[in-house]
């Protein structure tokens, strides 16, 4: 277990790398060695967790590091939903095995899981009275608040939206979480919960699609590169859009968000370095979409939503206009190398 909890510490390290923080940096002043994290058998101290979440919000200046990462991180990096679906059967099955795997991202919450007739609610109860005065407690129910969406997701192979979202404490920034969560917060509510309509509950789990969810992450092989040479701002987005682009289509207003910027100053630094949001907004999708189309068990339509597009035609144009060719056509060409 002491693997998956490093594992987690290097996925928020190759963000902060994304978010232009120096590795070297945030394991220096957090009082860990890239030794500990990928060779010793030693488990990490809790204090060297709390530091990690600590300095990464005070070096990247964003108090919503936690609720960043969780957008940028998908679930099944973690190697989560790849157990959830050898033991479970529907989404309520799912979500109530997730549920002990919590400790993975933190130790001092404990998820529990309720429903009624109506909803199925899933709370996360800090360990301490006090905890939301504590940065890494905050930063952690942020984070795992957004992967029990990206895992619905995921298993479900569609993008949902909580019914209602609430937080025990004051919220900075109200209108990003609305953005993050798909729905508007309740601050300074009694419990932190994220709820969503029942009716997902005994929705079967669509298990094929996971292997092709872990393609994106195999090909891509962004948290794994711990030496980026390439700083520049173009570079990092676009691979933000690429590990980001399943399921749904990324906006200029949630790359400005996640790197904590307005999106006038992005157009602005991206336009100094020659390029523009919606250019590598298509790159990252063309690339996508090329390597889909390699793989001859996906349907057209299958690639379309899992680039984000509403509709099969919308993407159908896009890929013409991107290669001169229709992906029907492309597909065949592929399969006949």
């Amino acid at each position: 277990m002491e693997d998956q909890v490093k594992n987690f510490i290097l996925r928020l390290i190759g963000y902060a790398v994304q978010r232009d923080i120096p590795a070297e940096k945030l394991l220096r002043v957090s009082n860990i060695t890239l030794d500990e994290l990928t060779v010793s058998k030693n488990p990490l101290t809790a204090k060297q967790i709390d530091d990690v979440w600590f300095n990464a919000v005070a070096i990247s200046r964003d108090n919503l590091f936690g609720l960043h990462l969780g957008e940028s991180l998908q679930i099944q990096a973690l190697g989560i939903v790849g157990e959830i679906i050898k033991t479970s059967r529907t989404v309520g099955e799912a979500v109530t095995n997730a549920a002990p795997l919590a400790h993975i991202i933190s130790a001092s919450i404990a998820l529990r899981i309720f429903r009624d007739d109506h909803h199925f609610s899933v709370t996360f109860v800090p360990a301490s009275r006090d905890w939301a005065q504590h940065t890494a407690e905050i930063q952690a129910v942020d984070l795992l608040m957004v992967l029990v969406i990206h895992e619905l997701d995921g298993l479900l192979f569609k993008k949902l939206s909580p019914s209602s979202v609430s937080f025990a404490r004051s919220l900075d920034k109200p209108e990003e979480y609305e953005r993050v969560l798909r729905c508007r917060p309740e601050a300074n509510a009694k419990t932190t919960q994220i709820s969503f309509d029942i009716a997902y509950w005994d929705e079967r789990i669509i298990r094929s699609k996971h292997e092709h969810q872990q393609v994106l992450l195999l090909e891509e092989g962004l948290w794994q590169n711990k030496h980026v040479s390439d700083r520049a701002l173009k570079r990092r987005i676009y691979n933000y859009i690429r590990s980001n682009s399943y399921l749904k289509m990324v906006t200029l207003e949630d790359i400005a968000g996640n790197f904590n910027l307005s999106p006038r100053t992005l157009q602005r630094k991206l336009k100094n370095e020659a390029i523009n949001f919606q250019q590598l907004a298509d790159e990252a999708r063309k690339n996508l979409a090329l390597m889909y189309l390699k793989d001859d068990s996906l349907q057209i339509k299958e690639i379309s939503t899992m680039l984000g597009y509403n509709e099969v035609s919308a993407f159908i144009r896009a890929f013409k206009r991107w290669t001169g060719t229709a992906p029907t056509d492309f597909q065949k060409k592929m399969h006949h190398l």
